[in-house]
C-alpha cells in the first residue's frame, strides 16, 4: 500500500491507473481541443453539421454505455478497459486519412462507442479498490493527473497541429494503445466474486434496479443539463474565439492549459473542502460557476477575457465532477456499480451530444453570442434543480453517505 496526501493509502493498481491516465490524457488532449476547428477546416461545412457529428458520437456512446454497465458487472472491469482504450487508439489513427463527412461520421460513431467502455470499467474499478471514505480523494487524484496531461497536451498540441494534424493523431492514438497494454499486463480483475458463478440475470438485476432509484435519476438529469453548458465551452469556444476575435490555435491551447493547471494545483484541496458539505449543495455551487463562466464569454472581446471565463468554469468543474462521481459510487450497491456508473456516464454523453448541437443552432439561427447566453441559462436551471433536490434527499446523500440498493 502507498501513502499519499492526507494520510490516505491506495493500492498499487490504483497508482498504475493514475500514471496510465496521465499518458492517455496527454496524448488525447493533443487532438480533442482542436478537433472541432480541424473538422470545420477539413470538411468546410456549417457549424451545425459539424456538431451533428458530436451528436452521433454521443448517441453511440449512450448505447455502448448502457451495455457496458451490464458487461462490467457481469464479466469484469479489466477487459472492458482494455477494449475501450485499444479501440479509441485505433480510431484516432484512422482519423489521419479521413476526408469526407461519411468517413468522419463512422469514426465519431466508433469513438463514441469505445470511450464509455473504458470510463465505466475504470470508475467501477476505482470504487472496488478504494473504501468509501477515501473515494472522493481518489477520484480527485485521477482528475488531477488527467488534467496534468491536459495541461501539457494542448500546449504542445497547439504547436503540433499548426504544423501537422497527422502527427497529433499518431501521438494521441499511440498513447491510448500504450495505456491499454499497461492495463492488460499489469492490472488484476477487481469485480466482486459471486459464489454461484455465471447465470442469467434475474428480475431487478438489469437496469431496473437503477430505474427504480428516482432521486438518483433526477440527479443525473440535472447533471446532464449542467454538462450541456460545460460542453458548449469545451467544444465551441475554439471556433468562436478564432472566427470572431482572431485567437489562433497556439494561443487557445494556453486557455485549455490554464484549465488543466488549475485542476492539477487545486483539485485535491477543493475536493476535501467540498466533502464537508452535502453533495447536492456542492453541485449547486458548481453549476452556478458554470453559468458565470459560460455566460461571461458573451461579454469577452479578447484573449484575457476568454481566459478568465475558463477560470470561472474550471472552479465549477472542480466542485462538480469528483463530487458527482463519488456520490454515484457511494449510492451504488457493490454488485450494481457498473450499471450505476453507466447511467451516470450517460450524462456525459448526453451533455456533449445535445449541448453543442443547441449551441450550433443558436449560432447559425440567432448569432454567435446566443451560444453563451443559452448555456448560462442551462447551468442556472441546473443549480436551482440541485437546490430543490437537496430538500428531498435522504440522509445517505450527506457527506460520506452510502446506502444499500433501492427497494
Amino acid at each position: 500500500m502507498t501513502r499519499f496526501l492526507g494520510g490516505a493509502r491506495y493500492p498499487p493498481a490504483f497508482w498504475l491507473l493514475f500514471w496510465g491516465t496521465w499518458i492517455s490524457a496527454t496524448g488525447g488532449s493533443m487532438v480533442w481541443p482542436f478537433l472541432t476547428l480541424y473538422l470545420r477546416q477539413r470538411l468546410a461545412t456549417p457549424l451545425t453539421q459539424i456538431t451533428m457529428l458530436l451528436t452521433l458520437n454521443a448517441v453511440t456512446g449512450l448505447v455502448t454505455t448502457a451495455i457496458a454497465g451490464l458487461v462490467v458487472d457481469r464479466f469484469g472491469r479489466k477487459g472492458a478497459m482494455v477494449i475501450g482504450l485499444l479501440g479509441s487508439g485505433l480510431v484516432m489513427l484512422g482519423m489521419i486519412p479521413a476526408a469526407s463527412l461519411l468517413a468522419w461520421a463512422a469514426l465519431m460513431a466508433f469513438m463514441g462507442g469505445f470511450g464509455p467502455i473504458y470510463r465505466v470499467g475504470g470508475d467501477a474499478m476505482v470504487a472496488d479498490l478504494i473504501e468509501p471514505s477515501q473515494r472522493a480523494s481518489a477520484y480527485a487524484l485521477l482528475r488531477m493527473i488527467a488534467n496534468l496531461g491536459v495541461a501539457v497536451g494542448p500546449a504542445i498540441g497547439g504547436f503540433i497541429v499548426s504544423a501537422s494534424y497527422t502527427l497529433a493523431f499518431i501521438l494521441g492514438g499511440l498513447a491510448q494503445i500504450l495505456f491499454a497494454a499497461l492495463v492488460l499486463l499489469r492490472v488484476r480483475e477487481t469485480r466482486p466474486s459471486t459464489p454461484e458463478g455465471p447465470r442469467p440475470l434475474r428480475r431487478g438485476e438489469g437496469y431496473e434496479i437503477v430505474l427504480r432509484d428516482r432521486l438518483f435519476l433526477a440527479f443525473c438529469g440535472l447533471y446532464t443539463l449542467a454538462g450541456m453548458a460545460y460542453a458548449l465551452m469545451m467544444v465551441l469556444l475554439p471556433v468562436y474565439v478564432k472566427e470572431n476575435y482572431g485567437v489562433p490555435e497556439r494561443l487557445y491551447g494556453f486557455i485549455m492549459t490554464t484549465n488543466a493547471a488549475m485542476v492539477v494545483g487545486l483539485q485535491y484541496g477543493i475536493t476535501r473542502l467540498a466533502g464537508r458539505f452535502p453533495a447536492l449543495s456542492a453541485l449547486a455551487v458548481g453549476a452556478l460557476f458554470y453559468a458565470l463562466g459560460v455566460g461571461s464569454v458573451a461579454l469577452g472581446r479578447s484573449f484575457p477575457a476568454f481566459l478568465f471565463s475558463m477560470v470561472l468554469l474550471t472552479i465549477g468543474e472542480m466542485l462538480m465532477i469528483p463530487t458527482a462521481t463519488t456520490l454515484t459510487a457511494n449510492l451504488a450497491p457493490p454488485a450494481a456499480r457498473g450499471r450505476y456508473m453507466s447511467v451516470y456516464g450517460l450524462t456525459w454523453g448526453l451533455g456533449f451530444g445535445v449541448g453543442p448541437v443547441i449551441g450550433g443552432l443558436l449560432h447559425d439561427q440567432v448569432g454567435p453570442m446566443a451560444i453563451w447566453w443559452g448555456g448560462a441559462g442551462m447551468a442556472l436551471l441546473a443549480a436551482l434543480g440541485f437546490l430543490w433536490l437537496a430538500r428531498r434527499s435522504p440522509p445517505a446523500w450527506a457527506p460520506g453517505g452510502a446506502r444499500p440498493s433501492p427497494e
